[in-house]
């Protein structure tokens, strides 16, 4: 089972439907986010359990959980096929790509950005990369629970499969061949964000239909990956909606 800590994160999951086995509340906790996972529990059927301190401190482990903490019975993952399916109804698909994200604080706030940002999947590499865990639903404010999130071994081989089906396969790039707002994403698009020392991978981004990069004005030479992908996602988005 995966243990999700946190008043929202937990919120967000039982409202999204997941496979919750139980929730457990601190003695002491009210306030509107209590009531409402209390309500929501009630109205999914989810077993709700206040303890003692002592008998919450053992399961919260010490973690920073806002006195909620529930048990998933397990992470649901996609195949790249269900996201391709799901996203055919938009007129310009839009799939969020991750290349060896292996900061789970990074992953969290990726996700929360791609949950905002409406996108219709997110595609994890399985090796190399921080795993879905409490940290990372919890970081995320419980996007992970509304997300559909696919794992594959092999990215390059996913990203042909969506050239196959129609989609352009933007990459994130230092040398970049264009800047990320001179690009038209009015198109069914695959963004693909690198790891956080290396970027994407040399035989990822040779694959790729475009580079585009994030202009820096200061004396660093990137953004954060957790900020780069909220500037791109937001700029399509933005684009989209003029």
């Amino acid at each position: 089972m995966q243990k999700i800590i946190g008043r929202k994160p937990v919120l967000e999951a039982i409202n999204s439907g997941a496979e919750i086995e139980v929730v457990y509340v601190a003695f002491g906790q009210h306030g509107d986010a209590i009531n409402r996972i209390f309500n929501a529990a009630k109205k999914h059927g989810i077993k709700i359990s206040q303890v003692s301190a002592q008998k919450f401190s053992q399961i919260a482990k010490n973690d920073d959980t806002q006195g909620v903490v529930a048990y998933k019975l397990s992470q649901k993952f996609y195949e790249i096929d269900d996201l391709i399916s799901a996203s055919s109804k938009n007129k310009f698909p839009l799939l969020l790509l991750l290349d060896s994200i292996q900061d789970p604080h990074n992953l969290g706030a990726i996700l929360r950005s791609a949950e905002c940002a409406g996108v219709d999947g997110v595609i994890i590499t399985t090796n190399q990369s921080a795993p879905i865990t409490e940290t990372v639903e919890k970081i995320s404010a419980g996007a992970v629970s509304h997300l559909k999130i696919c794992r594959v071994n092999n990215l390059v081989r996913a990203i042909e499969d969506l050239k196959k089906n129609g989609y352009w396969i933007v990459g994130t790039h230092l040398n970049g061949e264009k800047f990320y707002s001179q690009m038209d994403y009015k198109m069914p698009t695959a963004l693909v964000m690198g790891n956080e020392e290396k970027g994407i991978r040399k035989l990822v981004s040779e694959n790729c239909d475009f580079l585009i990069k994030i202009p820096m004005k200061g004396q660093i030479d990137s953004l954060n990956v957790s900020v780069a992908t909220g500037v791109l996602l937001f700029e399509i988005i933005r684009q989209r909606n003029s």
